[in-house]
């Protein structure tokens, strides 16, 4: 890739990672419930998520699931039922993470099981992959190297820049939680919000159309 090509990817590149997306309301919520350390694990989680459909596109594995109705629809629903699932649990477990913060006791922060969500929410998502497979390729010059070389390279870079503004994202939602600890009531209210939010981002995975032009 020339200068200019290189400017025109990172540029575009860096708009779209910072549009609001599901990857940002996710981690949003997620540190609303759990804190700054479940939210920069869950942004780590998401990134990683992330690279498995670079990796995957790389191969031609995403495309050959984008392909198939079926498996496209498989992967939909695992995610959305995955994501519901998270959300109802969040709001189930609202009320006693408000009773822990009120008690003066350290929250539970969950980490490792933040950033194992975290990949998994991302890695069944099959937008990201549809995402991936009509961004990328865009900027692959065949005549410039290995095309599944260049798709990693971009893939990566793409995958950085999200990251880095979803911990943006979890360290601003960690300053609107630290000043709601001191009020448990607002605390439950924030979580059942958190918990409602990521249900909401599984119900709008369920109605998620395969791409007609891949």
């Amino acid at each position: 890739m020339d200068l200019a090509s290189i400017a025109l990817f990172f540029l575009a590149a860096l708009a779209i990672a910072l549009s609001p997306g599901p990857g940002i309301f996710y981690v949003a919520a997620r540190t609303l419930a759990g804190g700054r350390d479940e939210g920069l694990a869950s942004s780590l989680g998401t990134g990683l998520g992330g690279l498995v459909h670079v990796a995957a596109g790389a191969v031609g594995v995403s495309a050959l699931v984008l392909a198939s109705a079926e498996a496209f629809a498989l992967l939909k629903i695992a995610g959305a039922i995955y994501l519901i699932w998270l959300g109802i649990r969040m709001i189930r477990q609202a009320g006693h993470q408000a009773q822990i913060a009120a008690g003066m006791h350290a929250v539970p922060t969950g980490v490792r099981r933040a950033f194992s969500e975290g990949i998994l929410v991302e890695a069944l998502n099959p937008k990201t992959a549809a995402f991936f497979l009509a961004f990328l390729p865009q900027f692959v010059d065949p005549a410039a190297g290995p095309v599944w070389l260049q798709f990693l390279l971009l893939g990566l870079v793409s995958v950085v820049l999200n990251t880095a503004v979803d911990v943006v994202v979890a360290l601003m939602a960690s300053r609107a939680r630290s000043m709601a600890v001191a009020r448990p009531s607002l605390l439950r209210r924030l979580r059942q919000g958190a918990g409602l939010g990521i249900a909401s981002l599984g119900l709008a995975l369920v109605f998620a159309r395969r791409p007609a032009s891949l």
